[in-house]
């Protein structure tokens, strides 16, 4: 991550990414903002893929390029163990923990398959949240807390609270936008 003395690097910001299940449906929702510092330079970032086939989703924040190189190795992973995300995930997270190369990668990833959503990060992390929702970036607290409102005080199916937790993200976050790009698994 770049720290806020570090001259060398721009400071890049500006993603939001949320994945909710609920009542046999995955959503994962990005919204497309990209800034650097304080400027807005890109405000229709796609950062939310589907992979396998249509079977998994993933999105990303952080560094676009290192997150595209991630997804390609993810993707390489689930060919080699298909239908088995949770194993994909972590032989991807350990070979971003102990791979010089991919060690400088700077992104996390939300992947989700229609059982269960991983957060995928550099240090090694593999986790599965316990309630059906996660998020990522520089609005995904923000989106986590309204989305976890919801999931628990409403009969909102999981797009519609993906896409309502992410518009409270963008009302909150000066990083995170209202361009979403949502992909669902039923």
């Amino acid at each position: 991550m770049t720290h806020a003395n570090d001259t060398s690097i721009p400071g890049w910001h500006g993603t939001t990414i949320l994945a909710v299940r609920k009542d046999g449906r995955t959503v994962i929702a990005g919204d497309g903002q990209v800034s650097m510092g304080p400027t807005i330079v890109k405000g229709a970032a796609r950062k939310v893929r589907t992979l396998a086939g249509g079977k998994v989703l993933a999105g990303f924040a952080g560094a676009t390029a290192d997150a595209f190189t991630l997804i390609e190795r993810l993707e390489a992973k689930l060919e080699q163990y298909p239908d088995q995300l949770a194993r994909a995930c972590v032989d991807l997270a350990k070979d971003w923990r102990t791979d010089r190369y991919l060690r400088r990668l700077e992104a996390m990833l939300l992947v989700a398959d229609r059982t269960s959503i991983f957060t995928v990060t550099g240090v090694g992390d593999v986790l599965e949240p316990e309630h059906g929702v996660a998020a990522v970036g520089s609005g995904g607290n923000f989106a986590l807390a309204a989305a976890r409102a919801l999931l628990d005080h409403s009969d909102m199916d999981a797009e519609t609270i993906a896409r309502r937790a992410m518009a409270i993200a963008a009302d909150i976050c000066v990083y995170t936008n209202g361009n979403l790009v949502v992909e669902t698994l039923d």
